[in-house]
């Protein structure tokens, strides 16, 4: 939820679950800058990573999941169990938060890469901040290929924040940026909504139908979820609840999926994974999809 905080080799597990796809090795690396922030992002040697010649699909699965650095709540850094919960969601889109790359914490590892190639995804990581030999920050896994990767620096908080942008193309869904935030954690929301209004300042200037997810450290009805939720459409909650915080008892609400503009995604409902070990967040998913036309 706050701040920073054995490395071993991942088998991959099978993700293709749906059909949308092989695993995708990745070639490498390059690095782009953007806001004083580095962000890494994995390539592919081909446009095409669905490889089927099924019919392409007219939804996607989205997530988010703040992994803690992939140390559990039983306190145990376990990648590969992280990687086994991000495979249960059978994702196409996962935004993660408290990613660590080459951090001493977590054995020096490059956690969205390895992810990534356990997973057979493409990659972003956008950096926060240097931290214990490394840096951390967030990523973004895909399906498809990453056509760009930007980092939003926000307003520095009791720690730097950045937002990650991602440009991909999902077939029978059309280009779309995905944003993946991960806001200030105390209880002022100060800080927070600062962030907030910056994220939502570089929505506004986006060309295409965007999705921003992430672990918002705050709850509905809040400043913060009021503006963001405004600007497009929010997933709507279970009815036994959506909270995703602490994940062996949760309280609050604070991670979620919004889409938008709202004119161009039909309504969707998001789904709180059950994985209570993994991290101290549960997962959300939703299944979303372009607004029908007139």
């Amino acid at each position: 939820m706050s701040t920073p905080r054995r490395s071993s080799t991942l088998r991959s597990p099978n993700a293709t679950g749906r059909g949308i796809g092989a695993a995708v090795a990745c070639l490498a690396w390059w690095c782009l800058f953007a806001g004083g922030c580095s962000v890494t992002v994995s390539e592919t040697s081909s446009s095409d990573v669905t490889g089927t010649g099924e019919p392409a699909p007219t939804t996607m699965r989205v997530a988010t999941y703040n992994i803690r650095h992939g140390r559990g709540t039983d306190e145990v850094l376990d990648l590969e169990r992280t990687a086994r919960a991000i495979a249960a969601l059978d994702a196409d889109i996962v935004a993660l938060q408290e990613v660590d790359e080459q951090v001493g914490r977590s054995g020096g590892v490059d956690e969205a890469a390895t992810l990534g190639r356990a997973l057979g995804m493409q990659h972003a990581f956008g950096s926060f901040m240097d931290y214990d030999g490394g840096r951390y920050g967030l990523a973004i896994l895909s399906r498809w290929p990453i056509g760009s990767a930007t980092t939003w620096r926000l307003p520095t908080g009791n720690e730097p924040r950045v937002a990650l942008a991602i440009d991909v193309d999902p077939p029978g869904i059309g280009p779309c940026t995905i944003v993946d935030v991960h806001f200030d954690w105390v209880k002022d929301d100060g800080f927070r909504f600062a962030q907030a209004e910056a994220v939502a300042d570089r929505l506004a200037t986006l060309n295409r139908p965007w999705i921003l997810l992430g672990d918002f450290n705050d709850t509905p009805g809040t400043r913060t979820r009021r503006l963001l939720g405004g600007l497009g459409i929010e997933g709507r909650g279970p009815d036994d609840g959506s909270n995703t915080w602490p994940a062996t008892g949760p309280e609050v609400d604070i991670d979620t999926i919004i889409a938008g503009p709202a004119a161009t995604w039909a309504p969707f409902e998001k789904r709180v994974g059950a994985e209570a070990l993994a991290s101290d967040h549960l997962p959300v998913t939703a299944e979303v999809a372009p607004a029908a036309r007139p």
